[in-house]
């Protein structure tokens, strides 16, 4: 009885593939969860339904850390895992089975690619945006996203803090110039940060703690952002981002990838910045409009710029940042005291170490048992975990059209049944249902999946 709960689990397609079993040895991906944190930060749980993890393929991608692949190889998954990205025709061959997959930055999921994922359930993005996603076609297939958003908001910010000084006192052109043997100690246009002004672009958790840091370190920060937030410390909100512009001897630019933000910074917003001002990017790299800030650095507009992000970045690492990637590229290396890095802003130990236990634990959960608190592209349930003291008992999973009507049929469905626990929310277009069922026997399991699956509201090819 234990494989017809197995078929159902694991049906490629349709809402109601993770209606799940929890009679004795279940085999639903959503019937258990095994809390991965010490035994001191929480109490002792009670014992949960297992079932068949080993059923589960994961495939993980561009070097995820070491701590979230340890966390899912312990669920007892069946985990795949790849130091870069793939090129696309291999990506497509290798994601047409496994449920879940793990990527960064890199790795491209377009709406090519997630069409041939049969098997897909959910995809786990271990860094903080989620733009390399289509996000509305994962979700109108069922399938949420994750990401870590706040994990490495400190590395960034320290990164920001380094370039600063480093930008102030020439650090890196006095470097590669002692590199090439050539000693030049000179003190013109070397600052001190001390009284400076740090004008910030969006004041979130990045912002924020940048904030906090330049003003330990005697900066004036002011910042602009879309929403009125409140500041730390002396901190102060700027109504417009030209009074931002006008004011700060450093602008810093921590915004997402947004059409209102492509080219934000750009000729205008250039003329606009004090003379000899300095300008940091270390959100995303449409923000900056590169050529108009070489033209600034090469006019003496800017004293300088360190740039994390670029609107094209390769896709490993190698000898590739040259023109045939951006056209700018060879301009851009050869000016001075410009600060260029491969997008490691959040490259730290510590901070891959937690994104890599946020995104693969909020994985775990949704695979053992439906919870998506977090997702970025689906309504947020959450149910507490079914344990053995709850025999007979099933979780039933729907995710549908968010069109009227819908839980009028599905409770029809479902009100032949003792419905212990229901809950149900929407995001635009997708709904999703999560109900936990006493009594239930194996074999009416198939038939809870095929009433389900028959109703019109859910999301098909």
């Amino acid at each position: 009885m234990a494989s017809a709960a197995r078929d159902i689990v694991q049906r490629p397609k349709g809402p109601s593939r993770t209606v799940s079993s929890s009679l004795g040895s279940s085999s639903s991906p959503t019937a258990t969860f095994h809390p991965t944190l010490p035994h001191s930060r929480r109490a002792s749980p009670k014992q949960l339904k297992p079932f068949a993890t080993e059923d589960i393929k994961i495939l993980l991608l561009e070097n995820v850390n070491q701590t979230g692949r340890d966390i899912l190889a312990r669920q007892g998954y069946q985990v795949e895992f790849f130091k870069t990205s793939l090129p696309e025709d291999q990506l497509i061959e290798k994601i047409r089975d496994v449920h879940v997959i793990g990527i960064r930055s890199k790795t491209k999921l377009t709406a090519n690619v997630l069409q041939e994922a049969k098997s897909l359930i959910v995809i786990g993005c271990f860094c903080i945006g989620t733009n390399q996603v289509d996000l509305d076609y994962a979700a109108k297939h069922g399938i949420p996203v994750f990401n870590s958003p706040f994990s490495n908001s400190r590395s960034v910010a320290e990164l920001v803090v380094g370039e600063i000084i480093g930008l102030a006192r020439q650090l890196y052109d006095r470097s590669n110039e002692m590199h090439k043997g050539t000693w030049n100690k000179v003190s013109n246009k070397c600052w001190e940060i001390r009284g400076k002004v740090l004008g910030i672009i969006g004041y979130g958790h990045i912002g924020s703690q940048l904030s906090v840091l330049a003003e330990s370190m005697g900066m004036q920060v002011i910042f602009y952002d879309v929403v009125n937030l409140m500041a730390l410390g002396t901190a102060r909100q700027v109504p417009v981002l030209t009074d931002l512009l006008r004011d700060a001897d450093f602008v810093t630019c921590h915004v997402p990838e947004l059409p209102e933000t492509e080219n934000m910074i750009g000729p205008r917003e250039f003329e606009q910045m004090k003379n000899g001002s300095y300008l940091i990017n270390a959100s995303r790299g449409s923000v900056v409009d590169i050529p108009a800030l070489i033209d600034a650095m090469r006019t003496g507009k800017l004293a300088g710029a360190a740039l994390d992000v670029f609107p094209s970045e390769p896709a490993g690492n190698g000898d590739y940042f040259v023109n045939n990637l951006n056209s700018w590229a060879e301009g851009l290396r050869n000016l001075n005291n410009i600060i260029l890095t491969p997008h490691i802003g959040g490259s730290t130990e510590e901070a891959q170490s937690a994104i890599g236990i946020e995104v693969a634990e909020s994985l775990m959960r949704y695979v053992n048992e439906g919870a998506t608190l977090g997702a970025v592209n689906f309504p947020e349930v959450n149910l507490r975990s079914l344990t053995l003291d709850e025999p007979n008992h099933v979780r039933v999973i729907y995710i549908h059209r968010n069109i009227p009507g819908v839980l009028r049929k599905v409770n029809a469905i479902l009100g032949d049944h003792n419905v212990d626990k229901q809950v149900t929310d929407s995001r635009g277009e997708v709904a999703y249902l999560m109900a936990d069922i006493s009594n239930v026997n194996q074999s009416e399991i198939k038939d809870l999946f095929e009433s389900l699956e028959a109703l019109s509201c859910k999301f098909r090819d």
